[in-house]
């Protein structure tokens, strides 16, 4: 019975981490959907979707019983204005650069986080990280090389700004343990909301615009959600495994729902890429299954 269990778990944590990647691939289409200017985005997608993680953060602390602390303290609060900054950067990225590229740069986070852990804290990576970090950055450089004279270049540096910043964001999430993670991600989204209501003009939008915004928000909050309840199902080398299928999904929305296609220096940059990310997780993944093979049941 408790093998049928963990096997039932197993696959709804790997349903629930891939449908968090195919909706979390849908942000530059409704980006470049949008009319409105990057700001006014952030603040419905930060007012949507602060109100829906906090319901969901709420409806969990009531299953556990209240056992769950809301008190952010200053390492909570670091995170949220952390995480704000780089989804400010993340947001208008697409606004000056193609989706894939954003979601190709995007990709090489866990990679990048390994690399700044070692700078900061002196968290030891392996070879194998190195190599495959190394690869990523060719790939990387060839498209925003590509992009230089062509107006690309804007976006591609704030696609590794936002990369950077997402890094720093999960060496924190590391060390802050005691922290709720998902409640300051709630904060952090209702801070954007905060800074949109002040410095744009948030209702002078279209209607068109106000339902692609409000189903942006619902997206956003739809994708955390669903990684937070995936990722607890299954180990994380097979959730950053399926995580890196953001980046296909990415590249195929803008395709179908666009028809943005990225240029031949992107596509070759972001397949190598895809590759170091793929092998990366990919070897991490057969060795976490190997191990769990060895153990006697």
């Amino acid at each position: 019975m408790r093998g049928n269990s963990t096997s039932t778990e197993r696959t709804l944590g790997i349903v629930l981490v891939s449908a968090s990647a195919a909706v979390f691939a849908l942000t530059g289409v409704l980006t470049k959907s949008i009319h409105a200017d990057p700001l006014t985005i952030i603040c419905w997608r930060g007012f949507v979707g602060s109100i829906l993680i906090t319901l969901y953060v709420l409806w969990r602390r009531q299953r556990s019983g209240g056992r769950e602390s809301l008190r952010l303290g200053w390492r909570g609060w670091l995170l949220a204005v952390e995480g704000a900054l780089a989804s400010i950067a993340f947001i208008c990225a697409f606004k000056f650069t193609f989706v894939a590229n954003v979601a190709i740069i995007y990709a090489t986070a866990p990679l990048v986080t390994a690399l700044l852990a070692f700078v900061l804290v002196r968290e030891r990576f392996r070879p194998q990280t190195m190599i495959a970090a190394t690869v990523s950055l060719c790939g990387v450089a060839i498209m925003v090389w590509s992009g230089f004279g062509t107006g690309n270049l804007f976006g591609d540096f704030l696609a590794l700004l936002m990369t950077i910043g997402s890094a720093l964001y999960m060496i924190m999430v590391r060390a802050f343990r005691q922290t709720p993670v998902v409640w300051a991600g709630a904060v952090s989204a209702f801070l954007l909301f905060v800074l949109g209501w002040f410095v744009t003009k948030p209702l002078a939008v279209s209607p068109r615009d106000i339902v692609l915004l409000v189903t942006f928000g619902a997206s956003f909050a739809l994708s955390s959600i669903l990684w937070t309840e995936g990722a607890r199902l299954i180990p994380a080398p097979e959730a950053g495994l399926l995580g890196s299928a953001e980046v296909p999904f990415a590249v195929l929305f803008a395709f179908l729902f666009l028809s943005e296609v990225p240029p031949a220096t992107s596509m070759i940059g972001g397949a190598i890429v895809l590759c170091a990310v793929i092998a990366h997780a990919g070897r991490d993944w057969l060795t976490t299954r190997q191990q769990r093979a060895a153990i006697p049941i």
